[in-house]
């Protein structure tokens, strides 16, 4: 049985084994890269990438790792949003509380909708949580407090820990940035420990892991609402970034949208998400004048990318990177 075990949990030294000098470097420079960029860029724009990058790391987490596809992910980033924008503007919580709140709602949604997905697999698992998440959808919708079609608006930014005014871009910007590498850090951390080892052992050979004693519906759930707590702090982040909460966060496109920029990064990879989000709102921002052509040029981009880099564009450098040693 030891023996066994250890094929599905290798030995902790290696389990927990820091980062790989290359991971290490292009941590580093993804980091200096966004450090400098605001500086360059316009920060409202790397703001809006960089909350759904956290996004799209998070929803990695639960398919990448975790083998669980999950079609209504919007429903823990637009929930986040509202409570997040309702706590800010009709309670006059700061905004990191705000935040908290969102995240704390977020959790909460996806423990109730982990616990009921989780009792199926493969496109019925898939079904549960787009069925759930639209149902968020038509609440949103109808429920008072939420606006209605018009949102959550005029959210205000406040003090962050009664001290730093984010009103200030470039203040805010680097508070995103913060937000962004705490949530990237703990994925990261997470599918490098024993629990994300374990995770992978699931989504590869779950009878197996079973048979070994792991209970595998205990580390889904789990998975499944941290990844829900993520999306939620990406979420409740957006809301006082662009002081708004509408209904276009838990519609079901954006759900679309986070399994296009897994897909388009790397499904697996580190820091593939990043990439991809990246990527998704870059065309989205300069091909706005196409209208709604913009969705028909995104499938065309999406469909030949995935005929050309299979393992998406992180997964393909690495594949590159690889055989070049």
């Amino acid at each position: 049985m030891d023996a066994a075990r250890e094929a599905v949990e290798p030995k902790a030294a290696a389990v927990v084994s820091g980062p790989t000098r290359h991971q290490a470097v292009v941590f580093a420079l993804m980091v200096g890269a966004f450090v400098v960029a605001p500086f360059v860029v316009y920060p409202v724009f790397l703001m809006k990438a960089l909350c759904f990058a956290l996004f799209a790391c998070a929803f990695n987490l639960l398919i990448g790792y975790g083998g669980l596809l999950s079609f209504g992910h919007a429903a823990y980033l637009g929930s986040a949003g509202y409570v997040t924008a309702h706590a800010a503007k009709v309670w006059g919580w700061p905004p990191e509380l705000a935040i908290l709140a969102g995240v704390a709602g977020a959790a909460a949604l996806g423990l109730v909708i982990g616990a009921l997905a989780i009792r199926r697999q493969g496109i019925y698992f898939a079904m549960i949580t787009l069925a759930l998440a639209q149902m968020l959808y038509f609440f949103c919708l109808q429920a008072p407090f939420t606006g209605g079609e018009d949102g959550i608006q005029s959210v205000p930014r406040g003090l962050l820990f009664g001290l730093v005014d984010l009103r200030n871009t470039l203040t805010m910007y680097f508070t995103v940035l913060a937000i962004f590498l705490a949530g990237f850090l703990l994925i990261y951390r997470t599918i490098h420990s024993p629990f994300g080892q374990v995770l992978k052992a699931i989504r590869e050979n779950e009878p197996r892991a079973l048979s070994l004693g792991y209970g595998a519906d205990q580390y889904k759930l789990i998975a499944f609402v941290l990844s829900a707590a993520l999306s939620g702090l990406a979420g409740g982040t957006k809301a006082i970034v662009f002081q708004l909460a509408s209904l276009t966060d838990v519609h079901w496109t954006m759900s679309g949208e986070v399994v296009l920029m897994t897909l388009l990064g790397g499904l697996g990879t580190v820091f593939g998400p990043v990439v991809g989000a990246f990527i998704v709102v870059t065309l989205e921002n300069y091909l706005a004048q196409l209208g709604a052509w913009v969705t028909v040029v995104q499938g065309v981009i999406f469909v030949v990318c995935v005929l050309t880099f299979r393992r998406g564009v992180v997964g393909e450098l690495g594949n590159l990177l690889r055989k070049s040693l």
